[in-house]
């Protein structure tokens, strides 16, 4: 094997398998088939996306399926080292899964409990791996750099060469791999203001800890020494139920600190009004031995809550994916609903009910901060709090156990070094300070400029047709009448990426996809029917319908991009490719049947049940897609 002429003295390089169990083929077809199969795959990441992918491609019959993952255990987001109590998901408790495993319950869960927490999907990812993934991960891993190999080349030379090192070692290793899957997610690499950046924070004087909501539950430590329990909360300490999380018994003097410094009023600055950001709040004030707290942001998430807990055939059927615009209207329904003015008026005046019965249910008041939220209709930032919770964010912010500034930003730090200033020129104490300040693309740290411009990973302007032209095409959305101002980075265009899965101009490659970077609010669904679709690309199955040239696929995604500006003109400023490659936030249903039906396979309510009457309101169950993997090989024998 030749090394890599780019490969230092300290790393070597490394083509082929290394000696991989096989897995049964299941129904295979072709010598080209049979070829793709023993092709090198790296899955890149272990999060949800990265674990259903790899399940996928080896059930299909890859035998040399690589994982490599910067964490030290499976779950991403949900891994064990960043999960904290009394975090809840958007979610029911089994609601986000796979369809080969239901949901093991957690051993310490409540089973009064509906919500689905951090600490069940921690959970459950660890068992998938355990029974699906045993000894196919590479966990403290860490990907440098992805690319082309250079020549001189081998008889059969990888399409990639993988820079990576193991934690704690210094040696850079290089190997080669036939196809790669980004699953590395949208919540990886912090996004840091400017004004709070480390060398910011050096120059201000500011005493106390600075730290993305990222690092929040390796330096939990770090904030309770900053700031201690106030004298009334300090008399609860003793009687508060032990947290698995908390360090023990933290107290200024482990940790450096003095009495003086820690009064005992000393407060946290939660910056953001996100997910995040709440559960953070929430956790401090809640059950972080009740530490002060204050948030500061311009606006919070949007919410849907109830009394009672909405039925299925709300939550999980295609209901608020009709109710959303699409960019192609397929049925009767969604065009009245869209492009007629009582349609639209009915969409607009059901979001809007929504909200105002979420702000009841939870008995905010009319002048409170928290009604300072996105509007539900065109919002990405939208929580299901399923129903009212006597610890949550809401109801916390309402009795005063968290403070809020709102509408404002923290626009850098006070001069005494314990504060911070605000855009309205208002100073606030700050004794450690949160950035619940959101993510940049986690692509950027693996390929340098010249292959991510080569694969078509960055973000460009349109090539083929005028904006005009997208915008005349959805003028009769009734619907989407009088949105909200769109800021001036809305100009730019996202990244072009062919149903968010694979860069449109490398798509005749076939060598690299993604899984894990369509937002929308079903991942469990959502990642399982794409890992199915990678299958069939990276083997070349003769029925998945792709573009035929790399125009037409840029055509595509110019397309989706236009509509994205036009659905959603406020929010996407605030996304990043690696977590919005496409965006399908309530039409989740329409995307999963669009691939679907690219892979020639039943979709809508031939799959996931009903009739004329009841389709709309018929919950999509999981269960609806666990024989794709069959399917495809039923249609791979038909075309052989």
């Amino acid at each position: 094997m030749k090394s890599s002429s780019s490969a230092t003295t300290s790393s070597h390089t490394m083509y082929g398998s290394d000696n991989d169990q096989e897995y049964p083929m299941d129904a295979m077809s072709s010598a080209k088939t049979t070829h793709n199969l023993h092709r090198s795959v790296l899955v890149i990441g272990s999060g949800a996306a990265g674990l259903v992918t790899s399940q996928t491609l080896i059930q299909d019959g890859f035998t040399n399926v690589h994982v490599f993952s910067k964490d030290s255990q499976p779950g991403g987001v949900w891994e064990h080292n960043k999960v904290y109590s009394g975090v809840f998901i958007n979610n029911l408790y089994g609601d986000y899964r796979f369809s080969s495993m239901e949901m093991p319950r957690h051993p310490s869960r409540d089973p009064k409990t509906t919500r689905l927490s951090a600490e069940d999907m921690q959970f459950y990812f660890e068992k998938f791996t355990e029974t699906y993934l045993r000894d196919r991960i590479s966990f403290e891993t860490e990907v440098l750099n992805i690319r082309r190999p250079q020549p001189p080349f081998d008889s059969d030379p990888p399409n990639w060469i993988v820079k990576y090192r193991k934690r704690g070692r210094k040696e850079v290793r290089e190997k080669g791999f036939h196809r790669i899957v980004l699953c590395t997610g949208g919540c990886h690499k912090p996004r840091i203001p400017s004004v709070f950046s480390p060398f910011a924070v050096q120059e201000s004087g500011f005493r106390g800890p600075v730290l993305h909501s990222s690092e929040f539950r390796s330096k939990l430590d770090t904030i309770f020494a900053a700031v201690q329990p106030s004298d009334h909360h300090r008399s609860l300490y003793s009687n508060a139920r032990p947290d698995p999380y908390l360090p023990n018994n933290p107290s200024a003097d482990d940790h450096g600190g003095s009495s003086e410094d820690n009064d005992g009023n000393g407060i946290v600055v939660v910056i953001g009004g996100g997910k995040s950001a709440q559960d953070i709040a929430a956790y401090l004030a809640n059950e972080g031995h009740h530490r002060n707290v204050c948030m500061v942001y311009e606006k919070t998430d949007a919410f849907i809550a109830s009394t009672t807990q909405l039925s299925d055939r709300i939550r999980r059927s295609r209901l608020l994916g009709i109710l959303s615009p699409h960019s192609d209207l397929r049925t009767p329904l969604e065009r009245f609903l869209h492009k007629t003015w009582l349609g639209s008026k009915t969409v607009r005046g059901l979001f809007n009910m929504a909200s105002n019965y979420s702000f009841k249910a939870f008995q905010i008041p009319s002048d409170s901060p928290l009604r300072l939220s996105q509007d539900p209709f065109w919002s990405l930032r939208v929580n299901d709090e399923v129903c009212r919770r006597g610890n949550s964010f809401h109801v916390l912010v309402n009795e005063g156990q968290i403070k809020v500034e709102a509408p404002a930003r923290a626009v850098g730090f006070g001069k005494d070094g314990r504060s911070l200033v605000l855009s309205d020129g208002k100073v606030i104490r700050a004794d450690a300070v949160v950035l619940a300040t959101g993510y940049e693309s986690s692509w950027t740290d693996l390929f340098d400029v010249q292959t991510i411009n080569q694969v078509g990973l960055g973000k460009y302007p349109p090539q083929y047709v005028s904006l005009d032209s997208y915008d005349e095409e959805w003028k009769k959305y009734m619907s989407l009448k009088n949105p909200p101002p769109a800021p001036a980075t809305n100009q730019l265009w996202m990244s072009c990426i062919y149903r968010g899965i694979v860069p449109a101009r490398n798509i005749l490659k076939r060598d690299l996809a993604i899984n894990g970077a369509v937002f929308s609010t079903n991942n469990g669904y959502v990642f399982e029917t794409t890992a199915h679709w990678i299958s069939s690309y990276f083997l070349e199955d003769s029925f998945l319908d792709i573009p035929a040239s790399i125009k037409e696929a840029v055509q595509s995604t110019e397309r989706t991009s236009a509509w994205l500006r036009k659905r959603y003109p406020d929010m996407l400023h605030w996304t990043n490719e690696s977590h919005s490659s496409d965006i399908q936030f309530w039409s989740w249903p329409q995307y999963t049947d669009d691939l679907l039906r690219d892979m020639g396979l039943s979709y809508g309510k031939d799959r996931t049940g009903g009739n004329a009457l009841t389709w709309l309101f018929k919950p999509i169950e999981v269960e609806a897609i666990k024989d794709l993997t069959k399917e495809r090989a039923a249609l791979r024998m038909q075309s052989a």
